[in-house]
């Protein structure tokens, strides 16, 4: 049986911008929160975070989202936010995240879903919606990808990874504000540093970069390169919001745009912002969120 740690609701209180009820599954006998805003008959919008934030990241995006008439869900992935925490980095895995994630689609059954997401949001959102992608029906990427481990590795990120498994000092709020353009307030650190009381917390955060596929002997390389062969026929609308100051994944959405058939004509965005362009730029993306599904009609 896996070993967590729950961070205590008091952490949470009075946080910036993020007045959403909570929402919780067990999924494999842990307890997953997630934010579930807007029409509950509506379409659902599935917002995706990454590495090392939560769903505090689209507290700009899910009003905008949801007072156009679509039903917004935003996970915390588990050892993140209000989810629980395994206590060893061994607890986690890619696919563990996959099962986990999948266990919250069907469990709420999500159906013509539109993905948004961005960091390891993508690297999990993008498998899940090719391998199941009768439960998808458009996708928004801004600064992510799906990593196969042929690809050259940025030295920006194995600095990162480096620095997660290895640094003594692992400052959540600080490192997230690093890879933004703005400042953020004293509440807004206390927001991003809020889920982890203490460094117990924090092996979900250390374990995700070493699990990012960089070379073909990563235990998901294979399972990778099988969903990119499903985006190399993927129709469907799929559109890049990527911004322009992220040096870990930028000139991804030129290479998805040539490589993945449903980007071919749409109206592909760069927006001002670093690596977590939700808080840079995140009314802005959701209004490209909006804009997209106001062109593309449910399947029957």
């Amino acid at each position: 049986m896996t070993t967590y740690l729950r961070t205590p609701d008091s952490r949470f209180e009075k946080l910036p911008n993020y007045h959403f009820d909570a929402n919780y599954l067990d999924v494999g006998g842990l307890r997953m929160h997630y934010v579930d805003e807007g029409p509950s008959k509506a379409d659902p919008v599935l917002m995706l975070h990454g590495e090392p934030s939560w769903s505090y990241l689209y507290r700009y995006m899910i009003p905008v989202c949801a007072a156009a008439g679509h039903r917004v869900i935003a996970p915390d992935l588990i050892g993140f936010g209000k989810s629980d925490k395994p206590l060893k980095i061994s607890d986690y895995s890619y696919q563990t995240h996959i099962d986990w994630l999948l266990s919250l689609i069907k469990q709420l059954d999500l159906q013509n879903i539109t993905l948004v997401c961005q960091d390891w949001g993508s690297l999990l959102g993008l498998r899940l919606a090719a391998e199941h992608e009768h439960r998808f029906k458009a996708i928004v990427i801004g600064n992510g990808m799906l990593p196969t481990g042929e690809e050259k590795i940025p030295k920006a990120f194995k600095l990162w990874k480096a620095f997660a498994l290895n640094s003594p000092w692992f400052p959540i709020a600080r490192i997230v504000e690093f890879g933004s353009f703005k400042s953020f307030s004293k509440d807004e650190r206390r927001a991003y540093d809020a889920p982890f009381p203490s460094k117990k917390y924090k092996a979900g955060t250390r374990a995700f970069p070493a699990l990012v596929p960089t070379t073909t002997k990563n235990p998901a390389s294979e399972a990778n390169k099988s969903a990119w062969k499903i985006l190399d026929k993927w129709h469907k609308p799929f559109l890049t919001a990527f911004s322009n100051g992220d040096p870990i994944t930028k000139g991804g959405d030129k290479y998805m745009q040539k490589r993945i058939p449903g980007a071919k004509g749409l109206n592909h965005v760069t927006l001002k912002g670093g690596h977590f362009l939700q808080e840079d730029a995140g009314t802005e993306f959701a209004k490209v969120v909006n804009d997209l599904l106001q062109t593309i009609k449910s399947p029957a």
